[in-house]
């Protein structure tokens, strides 16, 4: 089992992140047609167009200079590349061969150790695992304390810009990002409501939440990538969710594809699928909608053709 992640471990990555990274903004979201006011919180705007930038920086910065190994279907993997050049450390990225090629591509821009391995998620996350017990720490995307520290720097943005309580919305594949996420919100002076979205084919967390254990369920498709794939059996997520009170829902892949259209068409935003699951849930009415929400929309690497089939969809 991970360690708990401890207030200083927080108080840690929001040094370091915060030493590179500017808050990406938390955007009024106008259209959403309720009586409350709703926000985009635009992980997109980080440097690599997702929010696992933060917990990267946080876990290489504790980790101060160990070579690492790391599985990704794309946006943990490019969040470690690029903090791996920022502070000068050895890094082994290993992508399943499925992985969107517009990641791939953009991860071979970095001075990194490229590996593609495995049909799916699970099958990388097993040959990084291998490839750490020869040497390397292994940063897992969702089930390492360092990364989960850095995930909160979020949640403790947006705190800083609104003064009163709110709905926070998180989409969840293995939970490092929403687990942060209600770490944080114990802390905020606000109350924060936090609400965890997974597309309706990747069910892994809540399943874990519901039973007490991790269980290895069945992935379906869906263009919700960064959602995909089952936890490790040791992951400290499913804890941290419980313990912190989160609601979890699911969402339909249709309604996925209708909110990555809307946030283009509405906000001007582009959205990749698992950053539309936030704006999915609010319209599948899971959102209750009795104080201000704050959608998370956390990454923009979404492939061209992908999001040109979505948008001439009627």
């Amino acid at each position: 089992m991970t360690a708990p992640v401890l207030d200083t471990d927080l108080d840690r990555a929001w040094e370091a992140v915060t030493r590179h990274l500017a808050p990406t903004p938390l955007i009024p979201f106008h259209h959403a047609g309720l009586d409350v006011p709703v926000y985009l919180k635009y992980e997109g705007a980080q440097p690599v167009g997702s929010f696992k930038i933060r917990g990267a920086i946080a876990a290489l910065t504790a980790y101060a200079g160990q070579p690492v190994v790391t599985a990704s279907v794309g946006n943990h993997a490019q969040g470690i590349a690029y903090a791996a050049g920022l502070l000068s450390v050895d890094a082994t990225v290993v992508v399943p061969t499925s992985a969107a090629r517009v990641k791939i591509e953009a991860l071979r821009r970095y001075p990194i150790t490229l590996v593609l391995e495995g049909d799916d998620f699970d099958g990388a996350e097993r040959h990084a695992l291998d490839l750490a017990t020869a040497g390397g720490q292994y940063v897992s995307a969702y089930n390492d304390l360092h990364v989960i520290a850095g995930q909160s720097t979020l949640l403790t943005e947006v705190a800083a810009d609104l003064a009163e309580d709110f709905t926070v919305v998180v989409p969840a594949g293995g939970g490092g990002l929403l687990s942060g996420v209600a770490l944080a919100a114990r802390r905020a002076s606000q109350d924060v409501r936090v609400i965890g979205v997974e597309a309706a084919a990747c069910r892994a967390l809540s399943t874990a939440v519901s039973t007490g254990h991790v269980v290895s369920v069945p992935m379906g498709e869906t263009i919700a990538d960064g959602l995909d794939g089952n936890l490790e059996p040791t992951s400290a997520t499913p804890g941290i969710v419980r313990d912190c009170g989160v609601a979890m829902v699911s969402v339909p892949e249709e309604t996925i594809r209708r909110s990555v259209r809307e946030l283009v068409a509405t906000a001007g935003l582009v959205a990749e699928g698992a950053s539309a699951t936030t704006l999915a849930a609010l319209r599948e009415g899971l959102v209750p909608a009795d104080r201000p929400i704050v959608l998370v929309v956390s990454g923009r690497n979404i492939g061209l053709d992908l999001l040109a089939t979505i948008l001439g969809e009627p």
